[in-house]
Parts: C-alpha cells; sequence; structure tokens
C-alpha cells in the first residue's frame, strides 16, 4: 500500500496516470450525464408545486455537491503536501481549485434562477447561500494566495494552510438548513431514511452527479497535467514526454 502511496511522490508516474484516466473519465461523464439530461428534462414528471422549475436541480444540485466535494479534495490534497512533503499534492490542490470555483459559481448562478420564481428575488443573505458565496471567496483566495508569492513553494504552503482552515465551511454549508431558519429547502437525497423524491426524478438526479463527478475527474487529470509540466519543464522526462 505505502509504495502505491509514494509513488504520487513521482510527476512522470502522476503524469502518466492522469493521461490514462483522463478519456475514461470523460466517456463515462458523456453518458452518464447524457442519461440524465433526457430523462430528467424530458421524461421526468413535473413537480406538483413547482412544475417544470424543477428541473434546474438537474444541473444546480450536482455543482453545489460538486462543489463541496472538490474543495475537501483539494484541501486533502493540500494536507497530504504539508504532512507528508509530497509535492504533488500541491500540484492537484491548484489543478482542483479553479475547477471547484467553476462548479460553485454555477451552483450560484443556478440557485438564483431557481429562486426567483420560488423566493420572489435572485439572490436572499439565507445562511445555504451566503455559506456557498463564501466557498466561492475561498476558491478565490486559495488561488489568489498560490501566485501571490514569488517564491512558488511559499505559495503552495500559504494556500494549503488556507484550504485547509477553509474545511470549516464545508460543514456549515451542508448543516445550514438544519442549524437555521432557511428558505432553501431542506435535504431530500442526502438524509437518513428514504429520501423524499419520486423515483422518476431521482435516477436522472443521480444520474447527472455521477456525471458531474467523471467530468470533474476529466478534467482535473487534464488541469494536473498542465501543472506538472509546468512545474517539472526543467526536467528531462518533460522533454521526452513533449517529443513523444
Amino acid at each position: 500500500m505505502w509504495t502505491w502511496f509514494y509513488k504520487l511522490a513521482s510527476p512522470p508516474y502522476v503524469y502518466g496516470t492522469a493521461a490514462a484516466l483522463a478519456p475514461w473519465f470523460l466517456g463515462l461523464a458523456a453518458i452518464a450525464i447524457g442519461y440524465g439530461l433526457v430523462d430528467g428534462l424530458v421524461f421526468a414528471p413535473p413537480d406538483y408545486q413547482q412544475g417544470d422549475a424543477f428541473r434546474i436541480i438537474y444541473v444546480h444540485v450536482p455543482s453545489a455537491w460538486l462543489s463541496l466535494f472538490a474543495y475537501v479534495g483539494m484541501a486533502v490534497a493540500a494536507a497530504i503536501a504539508l504532512i507528508w512533503r509530497i509535492k504533488m499534492g500541491h500540484a492537484v490542490a491548484a489543478a482542483s481549485a479553479p475547477v471547484g470555483a467553476s462548479f460553485t459559481l454555477l451552483a450560484l448562478v443556478t440557485g438564483s434562477l431557481w429562486g426567483r420564481p420560488m423566493w420572489g428575488t435572485f439572490w436572499a443573505w439565507d445562511p445555504r447561500l451566503t455559506s456557498e458565496l463564501i466557498l466561492l471567496f475561498l476558491y478565490v483566495g486559495v488561488m489568489s494566495l498560490r501566485s501571490a508569492f514569488e517564491d512558488p513553494a511559499r505559495g503552495d504552503r500559504a494556500a494549503a494552510l488556507l484550504a485547509l482552515v477553509g474545511l470549516v465551511n464545508v460543514p456549515i454549508i451542508h448543516f445550514s438548513v438544519v442549524w437555521w431558519n432557511s428558505l432553501h429547502q431542506g435535504a431530500t437525497v442526502a438524509r437518513f431514511g428514504k429520501p423524499t423524491m419520486a423515483p422518476s426524478m431521482l435516477w436522472p438526479l443521480l444520474s447527472m452527479a455521477l456525471g458531474f463527478m467523471l467530468f470533474y475527474g476529466a478534467v482535473l487529470c487534464m488541469r494536473l497535467q498542465g501543472e506538472i509540466l509546468n512545474r517539472e519543464r526543467q526536467a528531462r522526462w518533460v522533454a521526452e514526454a513533449i517529443k513523444s
């Protein structure tokens, strides 16, 4: 196990693994998202309260889930880099940050579009919305802090520390609808007991969530390749990889 773990410290190994996984992730993501969109937008019945307006959940909810998943992944990579001194952890964190920020922005935009007919406004300082906005600021802060230092190693360490501190916001986002009075509806899928959604609505949502996760994996692998090439541009294996 530990031999495999320490292979993650090898830039050529990580680069090759990312290059091999990216097309698989992308192909599977296309299948899952294609099924989810067709089933959710065409075959799922209208909601008895929201009508067809509910269908935005097939983009909004997976985006919100991935905004948290990507942040946790970024923080775990940063922790691995700080604890075990594995530089590739910093590379993974740097590659993940813009992708997670994009999912967070998409969740906020689609949530605002959903909120207009449901709440009568595009934005409210609701605990769930506000904490999700803070998550976007954390992503931007991590990316900005990494590029603020002339010494890349210091920038990596500072960004990693901010990513770890920002983890406290993740449970706040998840439990905000439980801890405070919130306009945002409570959990309907990720809850103890049986989900409250009808299977005809739930399955395309789960397919979209899987597709978004696979798409995140594909984009992360592609960005990670570029990040490694930039960080290791003086290494001989990079020149050989570019030629091949």
